[in-house]
């Protein structure tokens, strides 16, 4: 097998950490039936495989363009993870997702957070950028790259396909336990995307 297809498959799978992200799927689609919570899981990371891909194929050229650094994209991903995080804490997804079902406009949460930030996130946008940037012209290293990028995805479709079961173990009280749990990690994890690139405009700056 390929040394830059486990690369970046180490490299990806540690970044976007697809068993960390399976219980906080599952505090995202609580309540939730088991067909609709497929559709969620392969659209979150069918959007995040057409936004990582976008990124590796064009993302430095874009950022550069817009005059957009990789610090900067690390602290603007920081702050809406964090209000998530909020959200979060404070239950006011529920009382959204309450309130989407009166307008029988149901929350959907497979674009934002699920697809951006949290499977195609900063870092995991930045990492596609740097490792397409180690071939310039090999088309065969960055197909490697590709794959490696979908194993990783794929997993993370077979990891959420595993929420059902989670949540009949641990029950509604469980979710809720849950959800506030992963909200505080998640505004802990937004706190050192923002002070990663506060850390990384410093030292470019010196």
């Amino acid at each position: 097998m390929s040394a830059d297809f486990l690369t970046a498959f180490a490299i990806l799978f540690v970044m976007i950490d697809p068993i960390g992200l399976t219980p906080l799927f599952a505090a995202l689609t609580a309540g939730t039936d088991q067909k609709r919570r497929i559709g969620i899981a392969l659209r979150a990371v069918l959007v995040a495989a057409v936004i990582l891909t976008v990124f590796g194929l064009a993302g430095d050229a874009l950022l550069k363009s817009v005059g957009i650094s990789l610090p900067a994209f690390r602290i603007s991903g920081g702050i809406m993870l964090f209000l998530l995080a909020v959200d979060m804490l404070f239950e006011k997804r529920t009382e959204r997702r309450e309130k989407s079902a009166e307008e029988d406009q149901p929350n959907d949460p497979s674009v934002f957070p699920l697809a951006t930030p949290l499977i195609a996130g900063p870092g995991a946008m930045a990492t596609m950028i740097l490792l397409i940037s180690e071939h310039p012209g090999d088309t065969s290293g960055q197909i490697m790259v590709y794959l490696g990028m979908a194993s990783v995805l794929a997993i993370c479709v077979i990891a959420f396909m595993a929420t059902g079961m989670i949540e009949r173990m641990i029950g509604p009280t469980g979710i809720k336990v849950l959800t506030r749990l992963f909200g505080t990690l998640l505004g802990a994890l937004a706190v050192q995307f923002v002070l990663d690139g506060i850390g990384e405009f410093w030292n470019i700056a010196h």
